[in-house]
């Protein structure tokens, strides 16, 4: 397959509602599979299609990088419950780069989407899955995480934040 290019905030096709994705179709199902190879080739855990340009309600989502065989395809997605428990967690966006913040989220939802093959499925998560699933539902109602959070900050590897005390000033060496 292939990578696209992905679409950064102050772009206004990530402020737009996204319409029906329809019938699965070869081409539709290009298009995901392309979204996968794009997200993974950016390190992300997900990926909407506005956010390569696409204005359709479908998004792909991989929330443990590491097993590379549950990829999730969600198309036409309706999340249909979400648990009254709520928790705090850090997010980044491939649309808001270099960047993190606190967004509090569900604890756990519910979701329908139609799969690959066209058939529609529900599913639960909870946890990090069900955070990285309301964060892509999110894109395809032209909603950032960057909306929603608190203490929106640079994102630093581990290395870098090595180099800072915990009041931000530099560390000595």
């Amino acid at each position: 397959m292939a990578t696209r290019n992905v679409v950064v905030e102050g772009d206004e096709v990530l402020r737009k509602h996204a319409k029906s994705a329809g019938p699965v179709t070869p081409h539709l199902r290009e298009i995901l599979e392309d979204m996968v190879d794009t997200m993974r080739e950016e390190n992300g855990v997900g990926l909407a299609a506005p956010q390569v340009g696409i204005m359709r309600r479908m998004f792909v989502a991989q929330p443990d990088p590491g097993d590379e065989a549950t990829v999730y395809y969600m198309i036409d997605p309706v999340i249909t419950y979400y648990s009254d428990e709520k928790e705090w967690g850090v997010e980044g966006c491939l649309s808001v780069p270099d960047m993190i913040g606190d967004v509090e989220r569900p604890v756990a939802i519910r979701i329908e989407a139609t799969d690959l093959n066209g058939e529609r499925h529900e599913f639960e998560f909870e946890g990090f899955e069900a955070r990285v699933m309301q964060h892509e539902y999110d894109h395809l109602d032209g909603i950032l995480y960057t909306d929603k959070c608190r203490n929106l900050r640079p994102a630093y590897s581990e290395d870098e934040e090595d180099e800072f005390e915990e009041d931000g000033t530099e560390a000595e060496e």
